[in-house]
């Protein structure tokens, strides 16, 4: 197994996509085991293709892509600035807040790291924010988007982990809202040292306010009415994305009524390239997953764990601290995929909730997306911003900080993530 995964890094370093680093990778191990049937790599890969529950994530997509073309962004952002525009900060706050506010809709760190950018990114810099700094807030607010609900992350941990994705959901709410109140404290912090104006002068009317959240409120019900749904027992995790994907198309057509044809269509064509891109990386992480399995390293981790030390919140510390590192050169989606078989057998023996341990866990694999040398939200951002990568890191040190602060937070506090779970579904 060690020649796999270097394998697999060296692929990832010569830049080979990286769906394609691990299924040739995963082709390796069973090239050292020609004891074993070659025909399974392709078994794994089309029984992977027939779980019931991975239909929610295309559905998640496709309901996203309607809802950015449905004009929905607009409306929020009049909110984001009503909320948080008097706030020290101004047009920083904002992108934070309408992060938060789109999370529900996006899912997606690295489409709401590009939408933000793409929409307030020329505002931001006009108004005198520093390049790097413009795209520090804006990539870093975009770790909201993963954590409240409907996560693309939970979705795979849930399926992989056989975790209530319900209960996922709701334990991202409270996490997410802590996000934005630690960014926002890291926001007011070195804008008073950089003398960085709020946006507004005045504080909002509750007129305006009223009217803001009026605009906004189909974004805002979004996710509520999702988990209303699975708390009711009205849908399954998979009939809850066909709602969504209804809910997006009603609401783009008949209440913001600015859902066009070649929006529609669009959206559908952004679907099928995100879909597919996932889709693809899924089935062939099953080849290497087997290898993962046969050579029962989950059972060889836990062993060593287990030797190491007895205290479950040092063993989710060292596992965060791992994240952290490897989120650097690896993808968030692939690192649920490839460590949830390994880490959450571990975490399970020490009598972690996997609730609490899959909210830390997407929390620290997705901070990745935003730290060199390879954070794909990062590379975006910087890329539509015109951004050194060297500016970015040094200008984003405050946001790092306060992120993962908040994920060691998580950590020793389990109340923060179980708390609403806990009081809509009932404690285990």
């Amino acid at each position: 197994m060690l020649l796999v995964i270097i394998a697999f890094v060296v692929f990832l370093l010569i830049g080979m996509p990286i769906a394609f680093a691990i299924g040739i990778s995963g082709m390796l191990f069973f090239l050292q085991h020609p004891e074993l049937p070659i025909t399974i790599p392709i078994q794994r890969t089309v029984t992977e293709t027939q779980n019931f529950a991975l239909l929610a994530i295309p559905l998640f997509i496709l309901a996203g892509n309607f809802l950015n073309h449905s004009g929905i962004t607009h409306n929020l952002l009049k909110l984001a600035t009503v909320i948080t525009g008097r706030m020290r900060g101004g047009l920083a706050q904002v992108s934070v807040a309408l992060a938060t506010l789109m999370s529900g809709v996006t899912g997606s760190a690295i489409a709401d790291a590009a939408m933000n950018a793409r929409v307030l990114g020329d505002q931001m810099l006009k108004r005198g924010f520093s390049r790097g700094y413009t795209a520090g807030i804006l990539s870093y607010g975009a770790l909201i988007a993963p954590v409240i609900p409907p996560g693309i992350g939970f979705i795979l941990y849930g399926t992989i982990g056989q975790v209530s994705i319900g209960r996922l959901f709701a334990a991202g709410i409270l996490p997410g809202l802590m996000i934005w109140a630690a960014l926002a404290t890291a926001i007011s912090i070195t804008a008073r040292k950089r003398g960085y104006a709020p946006e507004r002068e005045h504080a909002p009317s509750v007129k305006e306010v009223a009217s803001a959240s009026l605009a906004g409120i189909w974004a805002i019900l979004f996710p509520i009415a999702l988990l209303f749904g699975l708390r009711m027992g009205m849908f399954t995790p998979s009939e809850i994305g066909a709602f969504a994907v209804v809910y997006a198309v009603v609401i783009g057509l008949f209440v913001y009524r600015m859902l066009t044809r070649a929006g529609m269509r669009e959206a559908l064509e952004g679907s099928i390239v995100d879909i597919g891109a996932v889709m693809f990386l899924i089935t062939l992480s099953a080849i290497f997953g087997y290898g993962i399995v046969f050579e029962r390293i989950p059972e060889v981790i836990s062993e060593g764990m287990l030797r190491l030390t007895d205290d479950p919140e040092l063993v989710m510390a060292l596992i965060v601290a791992f994240l952290l590192v490897a989120g650097t050169f690896v993808d968030a989606s692939v690192l649920i995929i490839m460590l949830t078989p390994i880490f959450l057998p571990l975490v399970r023996k020490y009598g972690v909730d996997p609730v609490h341990f899959g909210v830390v866990f997407i929390v620290a694999a997705t901070i990745g997306n935003f730290t060199p040398p390879v954070g794909a939200a990062m590379f975006v951002v910087c890329q539509i911003i015109r951004c050194p990568i060297g500016e970015y890191t040094r200008e984003s040190m405050p946001f790092l900080i306060a992120v993962a602060a908040v994920a060691f937070l998580l950590i020793f506090v389990p109340a923060t993530v179980l708390l609403v779970p806990n009081w809509l579904f009932g404690a285990y």
